[in-house]
């Protein structure tokens, strides 16, 4: 494999919405991007190469999961996250700030040592510091690293938010040291600030001064409305660095997506798809339905007509109806890559319209639908 620089290139803006192409050594991603969440080296109920033939160009896993079990030391014995899952393409890795603040028994957070906490599996403890979290990053060898960060629980309380970003903004240039340099994989920095305007656009600004290969927007996930979500975005695009791919993580829904999309966001990630085609939620661009539903039992069209990969086309409604409730493993498995299948499909339609610089009329045509 011979290695290319990572670098990020604009091709084409309608308004603040733009297409564009990241590139790595293990392939170039083409932005507006959805990536697959494939938290312990899997996207649940779903083949590796089904997840290419979908359209998959980057998959998403998790540090501190990773971590926990069955540890970095025995990812990195096959050489890395890739060999380990048999995925050739791209990885981005999240540092596990989120997960140490949703998922563990989070005992303190220390300025110096990190975070302090003890597993949700076993309750073994754990100490996560920035440095640690880039070291284990390395270990599992992916593409794009995440700077360790602390994402605080929503809040109105400014002095919080404002302890937290500083604290964030340390420990991202702590992240960027302990990264040293490599030019073939990225390092995205992670914009804090929780719904204030203000301090999101002081922690954008230090961490452009620290200097990142891509910038992410943190702490968007933990509760906020969707229109709070939006009024952070429309707050931050006109200072995001053009010349940067831009992430908005653990987000989100495909009208969530399409309002990122024309505030300027190139990068997507969220357990949505695969989440809901476990549990009987299917997306379709007539909205969301709930193939357990009972109403279903009679219907014999299949969820998508024109879908013609997989031969998802030939299972009828009926069919998923009785898989679903029978607790069959094939449910979760045709749902989910339905799903993952829907979702690359509205990606491509959005980077065809922003294109063809018709974007906003997409959007209106769909934002109320999905």
């Amino acid at each position: 494999m011979s290695l290319k620089n990572f670098s990020f290139k604009l091709k084409n803006k309608d308004k603040f919405s733009r297409t564009g192409t990241i590139i790595t050594s293990r392939g170039n991603i083409d932005t507006p991007v959805f990536m697959p969440v494939g938290t312990q080296a899997t996207v649940k109920a779903t083949f590796i190469d089904d997840l290419i033939k979908a359209g998959s160009q980057i998959i998403l896993s998790n540090t501190y999961h990773l971590m926990i079990r069955p540890g970095e030391e025995r990812v990195a014995l096959q050489g890395g996250l890739h060999e380990f899952m048999n995925w050739p393409l791209p990885i981005l890795t999240d540092s596990g700030g989120y997960q140490v603040m949703s998922l563990s028994k989070l005992n303190k957070i220390d300025r110096e040592k990190g975070a302090i906490f003890n597993s949700h599996i076993d309750g073994k403890q754990f100490i996560l510091s920035p440095e640690e979290s880039i070291r284990i990053q390395k270990k599992l060898n992916s593409d794009i690293v995440m700077v360790m960060d602390e994402c605080p629980k929503k809040t109105t309380d400014r002095k919080i938010i404002q302890n937290s970003l500083d604290l964030s903004t340390e420990w991202a240039l702590r992240s960027k040291n302990s990264f040293g340099k490599n030019p073939n994989k990225g390092l995205f920095g992670i914009v804090q600030g929780g719904l204030f305007d203000d301090l999101r656009k002081k922690s954008l600004k230090d961490l452009i001064n620290i200097g990142f290969d891509g910038y992410a927007l943190g702490g968007l996930a933990v509760g906020d409305t969707q229109s709070e979500m939006f009024k952070v975005l429309d707050g931050i695009k006109d200072h995001l660095p053009e010349d940067k791919p831009r992430y908005l993580m653990g987000v989100g829904t495909p009208s969530d997506i399409l309002g990122a999309v024309k505030r300027g966001i190139d990068m997507f990630d969220c357990v949505l798809p695969s989440r809901s085609g476990r549990t009987g939620l299917a997306f379709t661009w007539n909205g969301p339905i709930n193939i357990k539903n009972a109403k279903y039992q009679n219907d014999t069209k299949p969820i998508d007509e024109k879908c013609e990969k997989f031969n998802l086309n030939k299972y009828s409604k009926n069919y998923l109806n009785h898989l679903f409730n029978t607790n069959e493993i094939l449910a979760s498995m045709l749902l989910t890559l339905h799903n993952i299948n829907f979702y690359h499909e509205l990606m491509d339609k959005i980077k065809i319209n922003i294109n063809n610089g018709t974007f906003d009329r997409f959007f209106n045509q769909y934002i109320g639908k999905l």
